[in-house]
């Protein structure tokens, strides 16, 4: 298995061009030499995964003990991944891409990126199956309420998250994270299952009561825990990484010039642990968008040389091994049925039936939902 991290660092518009430009041309030199000839049958199946190193790795090598051939997976936030597909066009060498949002899927589908799936592949999910047909499901997480169980007495929460803001006990007492995707995919089902004024509404409201913005989830979970906040719009996995330990499952990247230190990011994440803190999860009722499912798929390259190999991996993902490693690793839901979960995590059949019906390939359009929160001042 080989590894590869995109080198994008946070500059301007205009001189983003050139990694993206630079990165096509490492990614051309990377599949030429080392004796991996294209279209030859030594040459690895290239994965570009927008999930968490962590994860990742840890499938791939159970993947190829089990096969007779190599991976070699291109690591990258979605957007990264994504911009760098469209520059090298038809030749890509991804072969696979594993996304962290349905969005970045929905995306790539528009770009005429991916490839049509047997329904071997895209039917195999129990549920969050997309119409389109050019991707699978992988894992599911889920978007709650967590709340401090010390300063919350849940008979006061409402049914569904669109009541939120009628909470006037909570003024400056509520943490959500804007710039977050995870929280503009919530706003983008919002506007798909409301409508933009129902969603605008919202907004508007919940910015009335003053709540504090935090860059990322864990910071935020950890503020709730100590009592500087009582409530906090989050995914469910951060609790449970709070509480019971486990690993990131979206690649977040590093800044420049930082280097990834995997042993100190487990001993963080260890230290992090806090199985008594006062974090819960309050559920909404049954379909409310308060319970979003937001799915991580996969799909097969158009222009891959090698899709069957592509579709082999993508077979094992959906494995109950590995939808089982997932949930043991990131807390993740899996998405096949008899897929064990950890015994503190809610049953699989329970969680997916709180989640409203939403055809998952309408969250493409962020767009018109960054726009409604630059509108509310969130950007």
């Amino acid at each position: 298995m080989r590894s590869f991290r995109f080198p994008f660092a946070r500059v301007s518009p205009l001189l983003a061009l050139i990694p993206l430009v630079a990165a096509a041309l490492l990614l051309s030199a990377c599949g030429e030499g080392g004796g991996d000839a294209a279209g030859g049958a030594d040459e690895a199946l290239t994965v570009y995964s927008g999930r968490s190193q962590p994860l990742v790795d840890g499938l791939v090598e159970r993947f190829e003990e089990q096969t007779d051939f190599d991976v070699e997976v291109r690591y990258g936030t979605d957007a990264q991944l994504l911009s760098v597909m469209q520059e090298e066009g038809q030749q890509s060498p991804a072969d696979l891409y594993w996304a962290n949002t349905t969005g970045a899927l929905a995306q790539a589908r528009q770009a005429n990126l991916l490839a049509q799936m047997p329904d071997s592949l895209t039917q195999q999910a129990a549920a969050f199956q997309p119409q389109s047909g050019r991707w699978s499901p992988v894992t599911t997480r889920f978007r709650t309420l967590a709340y401090n169980s010390e300063a919350v007495d849940t008979t006061a929460l409402p049914p569904s998250v669109l009541e939120l803001p009628e909470l006037s006990q909570f003024e400056g007492r509520i943490g959500w994270t804007p710039t977050y995707s995870s929280f503009q995919d919530f706003v983008t089902a919002m506007r798909a299952t409301h409508g933009a004024d129902s969603t605008r509404t919202w907004l508007n409201q919940m910015q009335e009561l003053n709540p504090k913005s935090y860059s990322s989830n864990t910071p935020m979970i950890q503020a709730l825990a100590d009592g500087e906040i009582d409530l906090a719009l989050t995914n469910h996995y951060y609790v449970l990484r709070l509480k019971h330990g486990g690993g990131e499952g979206e690649y977040e990247g590093e800044e420049e010039g930082e280097e990834e230190d995997e042993a100190s990011e487990e001993e963080e994440a260890e230290e992090a642990t806090r199985p008594g803190a006062p974090v819960e999860m309050y559920r909404f009722a049954d379909g409310d968008v308060g319970n979003l499912a937001l799915v991580t798929g996969a799909s097969v390259m158009r222009q891959s040389d090698q899709p069957q190999q592509a579709q082999q991996f993508l077979q094992f993902l959906l494995s109950p091994e590995a939808q089982e490693f997932a949930a043991q690793q990131v807390n993740e839901y899996p998405v096949v049925e008899d897929a064990p979960v950890p015994e503190y995590m809610m049953p699989v059949d329970r969680a997916l039936s709180m989640s409203p019906q939403l055809q998952f390939d309408q969250l493409q359009n962020l767009d018109a939902t960054l726009e409604l929160m630059r509108e509310a001042g969130l950007m």
